[in-house]
């Protein structure tokens, strides 16, 4: 019934099978609990204590309000809504209203108990009497173990509403309820009351821009589809006149061919033209530069020519120069 988190140094007794002997009267296997805030993780150990045996009865005993909150603590469902989670249960063949919170010969007796099934984990009695409350169902070989559920427990669940406290307290003050049912202060109730209004403002600024960028990006869509039909028409339009066009040609295939040897012949006329012009200049060409070459070499002649002359005239002046030195002499 409580939760504890220490190792467990009793010995359990684990059960694989059971026969009875006449086979009549099926197993009576017990689980008790708080049962707080019913959830799977409760439904699956009672799944696990149903189907220990073939022929089960399963007796889920659950404590009062009073014995709960005197050894382990408040609640957030009371005793009768605990009890009506139960009989809810498909597991659960019979529920049994306050039931002890050590569990006694007396008890087993009294309902006729074969089995108490629970996870192995030991839970301090805080009552006094001992310091396992299945110390006695273990020391008697009356005890079968289950596994829990990781992830799930009354007080995870109780621990996911007090860490997001203020949302669900919004929540529920948006919905009409008062700050009286919710137990808050006048102050309390102003700031959540600011909290919310400021969600609420930043909710309609995020929800306003995202319109806004819905309502741009569909005009663009609109642009790009008006440009995508636009493209569509111009393309159904060259396709005509591309239709139009090998139509045509397949109607006047003559004429295109007539036209299409003219063409080359007039090509071709007018190629052998413009190679004879070009021969013809090149030819003009070459002839000015043999020409000029010509010209070149007469003057280099004439040149040679005077300079032969200037010398002979040089020679002879010496000559009668020196003959009349002579004739002085």
């Amino acid at each position: 019934m409580a939760e504890g988190k220490e190792k467990n140094e009793n010995t359990t007794h684990t059960y694989n099978s059971h026969s009875n002997s006449n086979g009549s009267r099926p197993i009576r296997v017990y689980a008790d609990g708080i049962y707080d805030l019913f959830h799977h993780g409760h439904a699956r150990s009672l799944e696990q204590a149903k189907k220990l045996f073939p022929n089960t009865y399963l007796l889920v005993g659950c404590c009062n309000d009073e014995t709960t909150h005197k050894y382990k603590g408040r609640t957030v469902l009371n005793e009768q809504e605990r009890y009506e989670s139960l009989r809810h249960c498909r597991w659960v063949d019979e529920v049994i209203p306050d039931a002890p919170w050590v569990i006694t010969q007396e008890f087993l007796d009294k309902h006729q108990i074969d089995y108490v099934a629970h996870d192995a984990l030991p839970y301090a009695d805080a009552s006094g009497s001992g310091k396992d409350v299945y110390e006695y169902v273990k020391s008697i070989g009356k005890f079968i173990e289950t596994k829990r559920t990781e992830g799930i427990s009354t007080s995870d669940v109780i621990m996911r509403i007090l860490k997001d406290y203020n949302e669900y307290v919004m929540r529920n003050l948006s919905r009409g309820y008062t700050r009286k049912q919710l137990g808050l202060s006048y102050v309390k109730a102003c700031i959540l009351n600011c909290l919310f209004a400021m969600s609420v403002w930043v909710s309609m600024r995020i929800r306003t821009t995202y319109q806004i960028k819905s309502e741009k990006q569909l005009r663009a869509n609109m642009g790009l589809k008006k440009l995508q039909e636009q493209v569509k028409k111009q393309q159904e339009k060259v396709g005509e006149k591309i239709q139009e066009a090998a139509e045509t040609a397949r109607i006047n295939r003559n004429i295109w061919v007539e036209n299409a040897d003219r063409l080359v012949a007039g090509f071709l006329e007018m190629f052998e033209e413009g190679c004879h012009r070009m021969g013809t200049t090149i030819k003009d060409r070459i002839q000015e530069q043999l020409r000029g070459l010509e010209y070149e070499d007469e003057d280099e002649d004439d040149e040679s020519d005077n300079s032969d002359e200037s010398s002979e005239e040089e020679s002879g002046g010496s000559e009668g120069v020196n003959n009349d030195a002579e004739k002085h002499l």
